[in-house]
């Protein structure tokens, strides 16, 4: 048998143990502790970021305090019914669209014609005062009648805000602003029914709302009808309604061609201020 040589030994002896530690070495985690600190806190960071309760919350609530969509009182016209609605960021109008407008026949062609550009002047304008669109009068009256009646709303809405402060303000205050606010709610506008005026060719009955002592909108609930009445009612009531508004009493000049539904209307109309308490 062979003799295994002593420097042989020592050679052997040393590669196994120098394996050994190479092998322990590449069991040693990848990171060390601080490393695994980072990572950690990565996440963390980000989630603050995302969901931490007073920057997400306060931000909501500053959007939502300055934006919002108020719709603006429906109003009547000769050819059917108007309502817009605007979409408001900061107090200023981001967005117009008319929600109802006049629709069959020709009121198909016109309300296409008139309600894009009236929707893109309320923006450009930031109020109603804006131009009618030439061959839809009755559309842009309406239009920008229900438009007032959104601003209107959007400017209460404001004053309630400012009126109520910050938050933590007194019960005694807020209560006190509260009932302020609803009684000038109540006082902004009011819809009045006036009663029934009989002429010789059928009923005429006149409802109004009234808003700071002033009529906002004027619509014949009835009219006569029937034969040349319809011809006459188309022509006549619109304008009365008009003039109504325009001089806020009944003292308004009768429609050529339709003296008795005039007459009637004058005298519905009368009542309906003396129920208004104007």
């Amino acid at each position: 048998m062979r003799k295994s040589h002593p420097l042989r030994r020592v050679v052997l002896a040393t590669a196994a143990t120098v394996s050994g530690v190479v092998l322990l070495l590449s069991l040693k985690p990848a990171s060390d502790p601080a490393s695994a600190s980072a990572v950690g806190a990565a996440p963390q960071q980000t989630a603050a970021g995302q969901t931490s309760p007073q920057g997400g919350t306060q931000g909501g609530g500053q959007a939502a305090a300055g934006s919002g969509t108020v719709t603006g009182d429906a109003t009547q016209t000769q050819y059917g019914t108007v309502q817009v609605r605007l979409t408001v960021a900061g107090g200023k109008i981001t967005k117009a669209e008319a929600v109802q407008a006049p629709k069959g026949g020709l009121s198909d062609q016109k309300t296409a014609l008139a309600v894009p550009r009236l929707n893109r002047e309320a923006v450009a304008a930031q109020s109603a005062g804006i131009d009618a669109v030439s061959g839809a009068t009755y559309t842009s009256d309406g239009y920008k009648k229900s438009l007032q009646s959104a601003l209107d709303k959007v400017k209460s809405a404001g004053s309630a805000g400012a009126a109520a402060g910050p938050s933590g303000s007194s019960g005694s205050s807020a209560g006190s602003s509260g009932s302020s606010a609803g009684s000038s709610g109540s006082a902004r506008a009011r819809t009045v029914t006036g009663k029934v005026a009989q002429t010789q060719y059928g009923p005429v009955q006149v409802r109004i709302t009234v808003s700071g002592g002033k009529i906002t909108q004027a619509a014949a609930v009835q009219a006569p009808k029937g034969g040349l009445s319809d011809q006459k009612t188309a022509l006549a009531v619109p304008k009365l309604n008009q003039e109504a508004v325009t001089a806020g009493n009944a003292n308004i000049d009768a429609v050529s061609g339709a003296t008795y539904t005039s007459t009637g209307y004058r005298q519905s109309l009368q009542s309906a201020l003396d129920q208004a308490g104007g």
